[in-house]
């Protein structure tokens, strides 16, 4: 499955989360209040593929979509 650029910025997001803080990401915040939301497309998206689920404003990565994390990572760190 391919995945468009707007699943990617929320795979993203949490990779730079985990990256920056070494530690395990499975939670997201996909709106924070304050006016920063992750795209309701790129959201649908991971919801279809089920890589993700959502629950009042915050999405928690299934097993399909921390698996897609790693690998995200994994390219990055052989950038």
């Amino acid at each position: 499955m391919s995945i468009t650029d707007k699943g990617l910025s929320i795979l993203v997001f949490a990779a730079y989360h985990q990256l920056a803080s070494g530690e395990a990401v499975r939670d997201v915040v996909l709106s924070d209040g304050s006016g920063h939301r992750a795209d309701p497309d790129g959201v649908s998206e991971l919801v279809n593929a089920e890589m993700i689920e959502v629950d009042e404003g915050r999405g928690r990565l299934t097993d399909r979509g921390l698996a897609a994390l790693d690998r995200l990572i994994d390219a990055i760190r052989a950038a």
